[in-house]
């Protein structure tokens, strides 16, 4: 049975920096502190993934102690193996999330046998920035056919939620005996726009959890505002207008 969810842990934000524009490694690490500092005390999760490539997974406990859920985005792909040894280095600093692919089959299940219960395993279906054509050219078939195969994938293996399009949703929804967290990418205020936006199925975060997501995440239109802690607060209230 799903867990009921607080509105602030709705919201996860992408802490995605670019070591070209902040001056490397430490200057990306110094971003996503930065970004932590003025998140604090408003509940939501924060989503680290190329940064804890790089440093290391100390930062996790960094960002636990600073009080913030943190949501590791290392969208684990291995034989089962090499899976269980992943969950085995991440047991020991326990991450709220964590994200696998589901198309790494049997390793999902020995990675969230392994990492225990205390850790969120939400299985990667087709990544938000595919659109059909892609999608068919990777996987021979649409977006949808590859998040509902994946879907069945990851609910098999016994993951607690997928990451899908919010366009995807109504789909999974449908699905008889699915009991998955659904958690979305390419969701864009309606306060904000980006340029050159990667995404390819986007949607506003009142029409996501509408919709069914369970939690949404969001990166540029956030880290990007001159006052990351406002760009939260509208966000909430953009998740409130869909309770």
């Amino acid at each position: 049975m799903k867990k009921e969810i607080k509105t602030e842990e709705r919201l996860i934000v992408a802490a995605d920096y670019s070591p070209k524009e902040c001056g490397g490694i430490r200057g990306v690490e110094a971003k996503v502190m930065e970004l932590a500092l003025s998140l604090r005390g408003t509940g939501v999760i924060i989503k680290i993934n190329s940064i804890l490539r790089a440093v290391g997974y100390d930062l996790i406990k960094t960002l636990h102690k600073m009080g913030l859920k943190v949501f590791a985005d290392l969208k684990l792909v291995d034989i089962p193996t090499t899976m269980k040894i992943d969950a085995e280095l991440l047991a020991q600093v326990l991450p709220d999330f964590v994200t696998v692919m589901c198309n790494a089959g049997d390793g999902v299940r020995v990675f969230k046998d392994t990492v225990g219960p205390d850790c969120e395993v939400l299985g990667v279906t087709v990544l938000t920035s595919l659109n059909d054509e892609k999608c068919k050219a990777i996987y021979s078939c649409s977006c949808e056919e590859g998040v509902s195969r994946f879907a069945h994938i990851a609910n098999e293996a016994g993951a607690d939620g997928l990451i899908l399009s919010p366009k995807e949703i109504e789909i999974v929804k449908r699905f008889p005996g699915l009991n998955l967290s659904l958690n979305t990418p390419g969701i864009r205020p309606e306060w904000s726009l980006v340029e050159n936006d990667d995404q390819s199925r986007v949607m506003t975060p009142e029409k996501a959890i509408k919709n069914g997501a369970d939690r949404i995440v969001i990166g540029r239109p956030i880290t990007g505002a001159k006052n990351p802690r406002k760009a939260v607060i509208w966000t909430l209230n953009e998740i409130l207008k869909a309770s």
